[in-house]
């Protein structure tokens, strides 16, 4: 799902991590985050090291991004170790009529 933005709001973005076979939440163990700008400037986070990263709940995992500039952002969550994952998505950052 794509969502949309104004350039100054924060997306939150959201990854949930669970076992296949149950759907059981896991805290996985190592978790990442990576976001690529419209301008293609790509920023990494590791859950744990990196202080945007926070984990509110088990299995949940959640960054806050500043919208800076208008454009397709993206993003991927993967974990490795126990509970090994991967997901992507993209929003859009709509121009302002200020810029």
């Amino acid at each position: 799902m794509s969502h949309s933005y104004d350039i100054g709001d924060q997306a939150i973005l959201t990854a949930v991590f669970t076992i296949a076979a149950t759907g059981a939440a896991i805290d996985p163990d190592a978790v990442y985050v990576q976001i690529k700008t419209p301008s293609g400037v790509i920023t990494s986070y590791q859950y744990g090291v990196d202080i945007e990263v926070e984990n509110p709940s088990v299995g949940t995992y959640t960054i806050d991004v500043e919208v800076t500039e208008h454009g397709i952002w993206y993003y991927r969550w993967y974990s490795t170790g126990t509970g090994m994952a991967a997901g992507e998505g993209r929003f859009d950052a709509k121009s302002s009529e200020f810029d």
